[in-house]
């Protein structure tokens, strides 16, 4: 498993959103940006985000992960 390939996983399963990934080996930190998380609380936001993830979780290839999760609006206040 990659960054790019853990990217991938999340833009395809989230669409729409931005995924940012660093990270080697089975360990990421994870910045995902999109409309989707508007009006959800950050438990859902980052239940979205293990979605995608699911299969790679379970079968190891993917250890941990640290989510940090924005809406476009909140995404530029923090830039």
């Amino acid at each position: 498993m990659d960054a790019i390939r853990v990217k991938a996983l999340v833009e395809e399963h989230l669409q729409g959103c931005e995924a940012i990934v660093d990270g080697e080996g089975n360990k990421y930190d994870i910045t995902v940006i999109g409309e989707v998380f508007v009006g959800l609380r950050p438990v859902k936001k980052q239940q979205l985000v293990y979605g995608a993830l699911g299969d790679q979780i379970a079968d190891g290839s993917i250890h941990a992960v640290n989510i940090a999760t924005f809406t476009p609006e909140q995404w530029q206040v923090r830039k």
